[in-house]
Formats: structure tokens, C-alpha cells, sequence
């Protein structure tokens, strides 16, 4: 029996660099993830009252969002369509 789950959560993108929407559930559930932490961030590190500190959250989570993609994505590389 053929497992059907794709070999990369994300694909390469058709143009540019970096990875396009996830293919598989696992990509899904880590975009949730990071956008369900990024407004929870809004409540417990309020932007108004520390700014450095919610940006600083910010960086952390976006750093890790590109190491899953690094990770589970295609291999990054300029792309200029199909060839």
C-alpha cells in the first residue's frame, strides 16, 4: 500500500524563494499554531505597554515558523516558474 502523505508539509513556491500554502495537515496545524500564538501574544505581551518585548516574541516565532519550513518544506532556491 502507497502512503499517500506528501514527502514535504511545504512546497516550494512557482516564483521567487520560500514555501507556498501547506499540503499536508502537519503544515496546517503549525500555521494555526503560529497564528493562534502571534494573537495570543497580543494579550499577554500587550504592544501598547512593551513594545520591545512583543516584538522581540514576534522574532522568536516567525524564526521558528522558518525553521519548520526549512525543516518540512522543499528545499529553498530562487524559482522562475514551471520549465
Amino acid at each position: 500500500m502507497k502512503n499517500s502523505e506528501p514527502k514535504y508539509w511545504f512546497p516550494a513556491k512557482q516564483y521567487g524563494w520560500g514555501w507556498g500554502p501547506p499540503v499536508a495537515w502537519q503544515g496546517w496545524l503549525v500555521l494555526l499554531a503560529f497564528s493562534a500564538l502571534m494573537v495570543a501574544g497580543i494579550f499577554v505581551f500587550p504592544p501598547q505597554r512593551g513594545p520591545l518585548i512583543f516584538m522581540l516574541y514576534t522574532l522568536v516565532l516567525c524564526i521558528a515558523l522558518v525553521a519548520v519550513c526549512y525543516l518540512k518544506g522543499e528545499p529553498p532556491a530562487w524559482r522562475w516558474g514551471k520549465k
